[in-house]
This record gives structure tokens, C-alpha cells and sequence, in this order.
């Protein structure tokens, strides 16, 4: 593990403030760089930007470019005419050798979802991180933003809270959003140096200090229960524990399968706990069913998967990720043979990606939806996802007969879509398509069309069926008897959703 020492807080504030004074912001990179250079950035990519910033003016913007996200020298006299360089060298921000400054750390901005100016910081050459191929071996390592932080931010769910946890924090990206709507955050990790960049992260991003505790899982914190968990661990099914960022140190998917099944411990009732994992798909066993397993007695659960790679796939996409690709040939090809090895013998085939949310509720019986969606969403979801949660009360607490005597209308940004042959006098079928969140799509007959399409709130589903089934000349009883199904899935799925009815 590293043990290189971390800059001191101290003086975050007024580091902050020059950052901010020189335009030192997402919207400030983008501004400079150019959509091209900034994107390949999130790419670990970093020629475009080097090119970008040749033409910039010195001691600006471009200094602090060069120093914290490309990890170049700076000129000493650059770095002091836009930032308290003195201080930044006293709390080891930078280190000064000869006429040039180097940064210590990754320093990135970072624009919350309210416009904030945040800066996450890691260890040098990570500031994006996760399976774009950081190409670092060092056990300790700590990283910044990549897509798996943004993806659990994104679904993570927009609600007051009077605690949160973040386990397993990295770098802070997430107790970092917790702090926004949180009155008090926990953040854990199994890495100390993760806590100090934790640390580092909120300070220098203005944000509370949050508790801090170093241990592994649910260890740390005792009995204590949150309203709030979330974590995006270490979750890659790996043969050894190389890399704590990634490797959980168990095998298989146990780390993913503990972490879900002791959530429910730690959960306040209503409370939210929202994980990203990896599953193992095995053998003889559907995945839906091995992941359902995992969800704790007294909590509601929807986990959808949202990529599977083969084992190949899998392998070589985490090799390249700790830079194996550009060892020696022999080497690699060991250790590729290691992983295909500690797959056989698990009987794992392919490999599951997704996002597991529990709610801790005192239903008799709680609703648990396990789903493959691998097509495009739009985040965040931390609203689809609240609505989720309550369509699957509504239809718990709602029978037949009640979903009939209910009232619904189409949700916004539903279009319909009628698909056929050209020329055809009627569609082969009728496809109802979200523009928004999820983006689900659903195959409906003519009827299900029909019911969905005057749906406004202001006749019941019972009656809406009685007039369709006199326009088809259908016994209105039968499509009674028949339709609650499709009802059910249009709401369940976020087609429909239920509102009171006119006054009586």
C-alpha cells in the first residue's frame, strides 16, 4: 500500500477560493479545453488537453490544469500568481523543486447536480478512474471519478435524511452528495488513505466534515441504522484481492451478496440502501434467483441488471484496468489463466452488472422486482426510482377491484408507437414508449392502446373498459375479468400512474 503522505485540510478554504477565483470549475474546463479535449479526459486521455493548454495564458487557469489534472510541472511563478502557493507547498499540496511546483495529488472539478463547485481528490493519475484502464498496480490506490460514481449518484434517491452512509468511499464522491440532503454522513472504508482523500474531497469542495471510519462492510459502524446507505465497493470477481479499490477480497460474489443481505440491519424503517455489484451467473442457476436470495427479510427490493460480459470479456476488461496488458506476455497470459481458472471452478459463465436498492418496510409481504433492462436510461433516476417504490405500494394495497374502481393517467413523455407492414390498413402491434427515465418500452393490443390513451384522471379504469368493450363489441364483464393483468404492468412498469379522482 502506498505511503505517500496526503496534504493537510488546513487551509482548504482558501485553496478553494483561488480555485474558483481562476475559473478552476467543470464549466471553466470545458470552457478552455474545448468539448473534445474535456471528453477525452473522462477517457483518461490526456494529449488533448496538454494541446489545449500550451496557448493559454501562464499563472491562469491552464497552470492549474497542468498541475493538478495532467501532472505536469508548473513554474513557480506561474502557480503563485493564481493560487497561495506558499501555503498550498506548507500543507503538501504541491512540492517545490527548483523554480518548478508539482502537485502532490489529483485535484478535479466536479459540478454537483445543483450547479455546485466540488473537486474530488485522489492519487496522482487517477483522477478518473474505474475499468477505462487506470493501469495501476499499487495496492492502496485511490481513485476519482469514473462511470460507476456517477451512475450510483444518479440513482441515488433525492430525499431529506437525518443520516447516510457511504461504505466504501474512495475518494468521497458519494458522502460528498450525501452532505447535500443529509444531516449527518458516515463515510467507511477498508483503505485509511480513502478517508483522508475523503476528507481532503469535502473540505475542498466546501461540503461538512463527515464521520470517518476505517474497517470493512457493516464492522465499523456497530448496530448504528441510517435512513441513507449507499456504496459502490469493491465488487470485481477476481481470483485474489490485488487492488482494494476493485477486489473485494471474497470470493466469488460473496462481498456483493454480504453487503446486500446485512443492509437490512442497518436500515431505519422506510429507510434506502443502494448498491452497484457484480453477480456471478452460474451453471444450472438462474441469476434472478441468486440475487433474489440475497435480499434481507423486511425490505423491499428492485435490482435490474444492466450489462453481462462473458468471462473472457470479463477477464480482460479488469487485466487492462491494472495495466497487466502491458506487462510481460508470459506474465499476462498467467494471469488471465488465473482468472479463467477461478471461474471454471465456480461454474461461472458470464458475469452480471447492475444496481441493487433495498427499502426497509414492515409489509407482510414485500415486493421484490429482479429485471434485465441493458438499454439506454436517462439520469438521474433518484426520482424514477422513489417512483418505483411507490407504484409497487399502490398495487400491494390494491386489489382487482380496487384497481378498477382507480383512477389513472398516461405518465408525461409517453408516445405510442403503431409498427406494421407499409401500407397495412392495421398495425401488427402497438408499442408504448417512454421518452423519459427508463425508457421502457411495452408491447399493448388494441385495447390496452385504447385504455391507455384517454387515461386522464377523470373516469375510472372499470368504467374506460365498459366503453372500449361497447366500441369492439365485447361482453364488458370478460374484459373486466381479463384486463387488471395489463393495468398492473402498465403501472408497475411507469406507464400509468394512479391520481385521485374527481370529486364525488
Amino acid at each position: 500500500m502506498s505511503t505517500t503522505s496526503l496534504p493537510k485540510p488546513d487551509h482548504a478554504a482558501e485553496l478553494r477560493e483561488a480555485f474558483l477565483a481562476a475559473g478552476f470549475t467543470a464549466d471553466g474546463l470545458l470552457d478552455l479545453l474545448g468539448a473534445p479535449a474535456y471528453a477525452a479526459l473522462a477517457r483518461s486521455e490526456t494529449v488533448p488537453a496538454l494541446r489545449a493548454t500550451r496557448g493559454a495564458s501562464d499563472g491562469g487557469l491552464a497552470s492549474l490544469i497542468r498541475l493538478f489534472l495532467l501532472q505536469q510541472p508548473e513554474p513557480y511563478v506561474h502557480a503563485a500568481a493564481v493560487m497561495p502557493v506558499e501555503g498550498a507547498i506548507a500543507d503538501g499540496w504541491l512540492r517545490r523543486e527548483g523554480d518548478e511546483v508539482h502537485a502532490t495529488v489529483d485535484v478535479r472539478p466536479y459540478g454537483g447536480p445543483d450547479g455546485e463547485d466540488w473537486f474530488i481528490v485522489s492519487d496522482l493519475g487517477c483522477a478518473v478512474g474505474g475499468a477505462g484502464g487506470i493501469g495501476s498496480r499499487e495496492e492502496g490506490v485511490v481513485l476519482g471519478v469514473g462511470g460507476a460514481s456517477t451512475t450510483l449518484a444518479g440513482i441515488t434517491v433525492p430525499i431529506a435524511v437525518g443520516t447516510a452512509l457511504d461504505l466504501g468511499t474512495g475518494s468521497g464522491i458519494q458522502a460528498l452528495h450525501a452532505a447535500r440532503h443529509a444531516t449527518r454522513v458516515t463515510a467507511t472504508d477498508v483503505n485509511p488513505r480513502a478517508l483522508e482523500f475523503t476528507r481532503l474531497t469535502l473540505a475542498l469542495s466546501g461540503a461538512p466534515e463527515a464521520e470517518l471510519l476505517a474497517g470493512s462492510l457493516f464492522e465499523p459502524v456497530g448496530d448504528a441504522a441510517y435512513d441513507l446507505i449507499v456504496s459502490n465497493p469493491p465488487f470485481v470477481i477476481s481470483p485474489g484481492a490485488r487492488l482494494t479499490y476493485r477486489d473485494g477480497g471474497m470470493g466469488g460474489d460473496d462481498l456483493c451478496r454480504t453487503l446486500v443481505q446485512q443492509a437490512g440491519d442497518h436500515l431505519n424503517p422506510g429507510g434506502y440502501a443502494q448498491f452497484l455489484g457484480n453477480w456471478q451467473h452460474v451453471e444450472g442457476e438462474d441469476w434472478r434467483d441468486r440475487v433474489r436470495s440475497w435480499v434481507p427479510r423486511g425490505c423491499d427490493a428492485w435490482i435490474v441488471q444492466r450489462d453481462v460480459q462473458d468471462v473472457t470479456q470479463y477477464a480482460e476488461l479488469w487485466l487492462r484496468d491494472a495495466g497487466d496488458h502491458r506487462t510481460d506476455p508470459a506474465e499476462y497470459a498467467a494471469r488471465y489463466e488465473d482468472w479463467l481458472d477461478e471461474f471454471e471452478a465456480r461454474k461461472t459463465k458470464a458475469v452480471g452488472f447492475g444496481w441493487v436498492t433495498l427499502r426497509r418496510t414492515d409489509a407482510a409481504e414485500p415486493s421484490i422486482v429482479v429485471e434485465e433492462w441493458p438499454h439506454s436510461v436517462e439520469q438521474p433516476l433518484g426520482e424514477a426510482v422513489l417512483a418505483h417504490f411507490a407504484r409497487q405500494d399502490y398495487l400491494r394495497d390494491h386489489d382487482d377491484a380496487a384497481l378498477l374502481a382507480g383512477y389513472f393517467q398516461l405518465t408525461a413523455e409517453v408516445v405510442q408507437e403503431q409498427v406494421g407492414a407499409p401500407g397495412a390498413e392495421d398495425p401488427e402491434h402497438v408499442v408504448l414508449r417512454q421518452n423519459r427515465g427508463m425508457r421502457r418500452a411495452t408491447k399493448v393490443d388494441t385495447v390496452g392502446a385504447g385504455f391507455a390513451g384517454v387515461c386522464d384522471g377523470s373516469l375510472s379504469a372499470g368504467r374506460i373498459l365498459d366503453a372500449i368493450a361497447q366500441l369492439v363489441e365485447e361482453d364488458p364483464v370478460v374484459l373486466r375479468d381479463r384486463t387488471p393483468e395489463a393495468i398492473r404492468m402498465l403501472v408497475e412498469q411507469g406507464f400509468l400512474e394512479p391520481v385521485q379522482g374527481p370529486a364525488q
